[in-house]
């Protein structure tokens, strides 16, 4: 028997995270064809993912890094489609006067900081893609952003920019829009897209519950309908996700154009790079165990082969 019992015709309750690359999921609820979506914007991937764990919501859009913490934390998540992918961007403090992609001159500093006693404080939202996007890309150049830097955790990735801005950190890597809005600003300066690691620019997943496969299938595969139809719609027309930005954070639509240079649709699942991302995550002691074995277990692609007419194989498996 399911765990949960629904009232017919219930919506389904969606969760996204208020970034460039996750607010499309908005659009899902005027795309969905025979079922109800109830969208939902929360602050955070961890917080979607703790709506999902505690059944508050039944779908959630959270990253990569989320799907594989809830694996390690013993969670029932069942991945079922991706979303967008990208959307990651380290940037320095313009007193750093750290010149684009120079890892030299920004290993000096750090050394420089270490031998006066005084580590670069280094800043990202811990937890989401944006946060082990650095720490990979990081590690890759033989820095530890456990022992080399300060790291600052800084839940709500809105709030970068007050930190550059305020001194109180030298590099955050952040999400869009918020990226696009510190260079715009004049607030921080780009230094690297941090997609030099086993996990590439993979961000975004959408995952559920199987209680909620099991007492609502038909449900959830108009769900994933809905995000196939919506990743569709804004690889045809980027002026209806610049236009999802400006509504949901109130930023400028020159600040949302910016943040869709670095995003890219995608409702793929790919399976070898989680792998990946999941080895890299235990070799960062990011989880304390190797999930790779459940990530087959959970991951559900035939949703997504319902919806698209395509194969496991073309769909990332």
């Amino acid at each position: 028997m399911p765990e949960r019992s629904w009232a017919d015709g219930a919506p389904i309750k969606l969760g996204y995270a208020k970034c460039a690359h996750c607010l499309p999921m908005a659009l899902t609820p005027g795309l969905a064809q025979g079922v109800s979506i109830e969208a939902t914007g929360f602050n955070s991937g961890n917080d979607v993912l703790t709506a999902l764990v505690s059944k508050s919501i039944d779908v959630a859009q959270v990253t990569y890094l989320h799907y594989v913490t809830a694996l390690d934390k013993g969670f029932d998540v069942v991945a079922i489609s991706g979303e967008v992918n990208g959307g990651s961007e380290c940037l320095s403090a313009p007193a750093l006067n750290l010149p684009k992609g120079d890892w030299a001159a920004f290993k000096a500093l750090i050394e420089k900081g270490k031998a006066a006693g005084s580590p670069l404080k280094v800043a990202a939202s811990r937890g989401n893609a944006q946060d082990i996007h650095m720490r990979g890309a990081f590690a890759k150049q033989g820095i530890d952003v456990n022992k080399d830097v300060q790291f600052v955790n800084i839940p709500n990735p809105s709030d970068h920019i007050a930190a550059l801005r305020r001194g109180e950190i030298d590099m955050v890597c952040s999400v869009e829009p918020f990226a696009s809005q510190i260079r715009a600003a004049g607030a921080g300066n780009s230094f690297v897209l941090p997609y030099d690691q086993a996990a590439g620019n993979l961000t975004n997943i959408i995952v559920t519950r199987s209680d909620v496969i099991a007492a609502r299938r038909a449900d959830v595969q108009a769900t994933v309908a809905a995000v196939v139809a919506m990743v569709d719609k804004i690889k045809a027309d980027r002026s209806v996700w610049a236009g999802v930005i400006v509504k949901q954070t109130g930023l400028d639509k020159t600040i949302a154009e910016a943040a869709l240079d670095n995003a890219f649709p995608d409702y793929a699942i790919h399976k070898p790079e989680t792998i990946a991302i999941a080895k890299m995550m235990k070799d960062l002691k990011y989880v304390a165990t190797d999930v790779t074995a459940l990530i087959d277990k959970t991951t559900d692609y035939s949703f997504l082969q319902a919806a698209t007419k395509r194969s496991k194989n073309e769909l990332g498996y």
